[in-house]
Order: structure tokens, then C-alpha cells, then sequence
């Protein structure tokens, strides 16, 4: 009996033809984004995708300030890799590390004055370069969905995978 003539289970290790198909292009989409932010992002503002992440994280979040643990988790990484990325940004001044004032224990990573204005500075170009790929060919009746799909499984995720969830 073929892989595809076999009744799929909850513990099937093989996913359905349309599982695999949206699964694939999920993959495809994201690595191409990835790939072009990245691009866009060095090549006109000097950061590179991770910079980006951390830093719009940080000019998200109240005050510009954040513990590394909800840095990591607001991002969908390992502390030690936003703990990496984050010393990168404070020897390049765009963010600095301060000991936390919920946890004495803690270290928060604050935005600085160089890192707001390189996120400000980045941001038309990266916003025009995701709108022209991602939402122009986005037919709006498909946006609304879309958005729910997503949001659906990041909240699942968010509790159900070994990262611990995201601050808010």
C-alpha cells in the first residue's frame, strides 16, 4: 500500500495533499520575503534582517525597552541568539544593555536615539519593498483571511511550542 492510498491519522507522519500543498508554499513565500528583506534592508540602510527584527521589536514595546527573555520570545528566538544579535547592535550603538528594572536579575535591552532613527530611516524602503511583494498581489478579499489563518495558528503556537510565549 502507497503513502497516499493509506487512511490519514493524528499520528500520521505524512501530511495531506493540501497540507503539503499549503505547507510548501507557505515555505516558499517565506524564505523568498526573507531573502528579499534581507537584500532590501542591507543594501539600503545598513541592517540586516535580524537587526530589523530586534529593532522593531524594541520601538514596539513601551518605552523602547524590553527584557532579552521577552525580546526573544516577542521575535520567535532563543535567548542566546537575541542575546548575540542584541551585543551586535549595542557595539554598533543602535541598542543598549541596562539591568532590568522589573528583575534585578534580568538584563532589558533599550532602543537607542541611533536605533530609532536607523529603523525610521529603514522603514519606507522595507514597507514599499513588503507591499509591492506580499500585498499588492494580495487580492483584498483574501487579506481578512488570511490574517485569521495566521493569527489562528501564531496563538497556538504561542502555547503549544518550546519557546516560551511571547509578552504580549
Amino acid at each position: 500500500m502507497s503513502r497516499s492510498q493509506r487512511r490519514k491519522s493524528p499520528q500520521e507522519p505524512w501530511l495531506s495533499a493540501a497540507q503539503l500543498q499549503a505547507w510548501r508554499a507557505f515555505m516558499r513565500v517565506q524564505m523568498r520575503m526573507n531573502y528579499e528583506m534581507n537584500r532590501e534592508l542591507q543594501s539600503d540602510s545598513d541592517l540586516s534582517l535580524a537587526d530589523y527584527h530586534v529593532l522593531n521589536a524594541l520601538i514596539s514595546a513601551p518605552a523602547g525597552r524590553l527584557q532579552v527573555s521577552d525580546l526573544a520570545a516577542l521575535i520567535g528566538w532563543e535567548r542566546s541568539r537575541a542575546s548575540h544579535q542584541l551585543r551586535r547592535l549595542c557595539e554598533r550603538g543602535l541598542a543598549a544593555r541596562v539591568p532590568s528594572e522589573d528583575d534585578g536579575r534580568a538584563t532589558d535591552a533599550i532602543l537607542t536615539k541611533a536605533g530609532r532613527q536607523a529603523i525610521d530611516d529603514a522603514a519606507p524602503g522595507h514597507v514599499a519593498l513588503v507591499r509591492r511583494l506580499f500585498f499588492d498581489p494580495l487580492p483584498d478579499e483574501l487579506l481578512a483571511p488570511l490574517t485569521a489563518a495566521l493569527e489562528h495558528v501564531h496563538i497556538h503556537m504561542n502555547f503549544h511550542s518550546s519557546l516560551p510565549p511571547a509578552p504580549w
